[in-house]
């Protein structure tokens, strides 16, 4: 299913594509409505998927926001002064690189992605695409000595994969002081860069990848942080556009109280 071409296809549709799929997925397993039902509670995911792995509004919106760090960048060059050696900091998923094809490989078995248990094959076998503008952006910042700092909670465990994944997309500065993966929190590897640089930007698909100040916060506080920081945002914090998964996922939505009248 690499395209679901018709945006108002109703969820039963996609709850029977999904029965079809789990069925093929599980060979000599048969599928039956209730167990493929049971399977597939993930069919909400569609329209997140489509939008980030298809829609060219993703694209656009990727290549702004690193535009418009690039715009920040040089402007923060041109005001620099001698001191500490500046860095920046980036997530990787979602960030700088694409996973959307095994979220939809996952959805496509009706197995839910944010389990993330087929995460650590994928970080030792697949092969991600590059969000577009992160590697100009990134090659722009290597070219004028700013430090990059790769901060992402892919597995310590499978750090050699990583590193050979992002040699492969033709990253700066991917050695093993530069790429610091999951093992302590992210708040503890930023403070590690910044003991010794200037960080002057940073740039994540989630709030966590910026501050603690996000994590493990319920919806209202994340909201009130957004508020508080507001004037970070564009300026020295770039968030990319993720519509696959977040805290957000399992929010309640608020619709209108007007009673339908098609």
């Amino acid at each position: 299913m690499k395209r679901l071409n018709d945006p108002y296809w109703p969820v039963s549709a996609l709850v029977a594509a999904c029965i079809t799929l789990s069925a093929t997925a599980q060979a000599g397993e048969p599928a039956t409505p209730a167990k493929a039902l049971a399977d597939c509670p993930i069919a909400a995911y569609a329209m997140g998927l489509r939008y980030q792995q298809q829609s060219a509004e993703i694209r656009a919106l990727q290549r702004q926001s690193w535009a418009l760090a690039t715009y920040r960048l040089k402007d923060i060059l041109d005001r620099a002064h001698e001191g500490k050696s500046l860095a920046i900091i980036t997530d990787l998923d979602e960030t700088v690189i694409d996973n959307s094809a095994l979220l939809v490989r996952d959805f496509k078995a009706c197995h839910d992605y944010t389990s993330w248990d087929t995460w650590g094959d994928w970080e030792k076998q697949g092969q991600p695409t590059l969000i577009p503008g992160a590697k100009a952006f990134l090659d722009y910042a290597s070219d004028h000595d700013v430090a990059i700092y790769y901060i992402s909670d892919r597995l310590e465990e499978n750090h050699s994969y990583t590193m050979e994944t992002l040699k492969a997309l033709g990253l700066p500065q991917v050695d093993k002081e530069h790429v610091l993966l999951l093992g302590p929190p992210k708040q503890q590897r930023r403070a590690s860069v910044e003991k010794d640089h200037q960080v002057v930007m940073q740039l994540g698909d989630t709030l966590h990848d910026f501050s603690e100040d996000f994590a493990k916060k319920s919806l209202n506080d994340e909201y009130q942080a957004v508020e508080d920081n507001a004037e970070r945002f564009g300026n020295d914090w770039i968030v990319l556009p993720n519509a696959t998964y977040g805290s957000w996922s399992d929010a309640t939505l608020e619709g209108w109280d007007k009673p339908l009248r098609p």
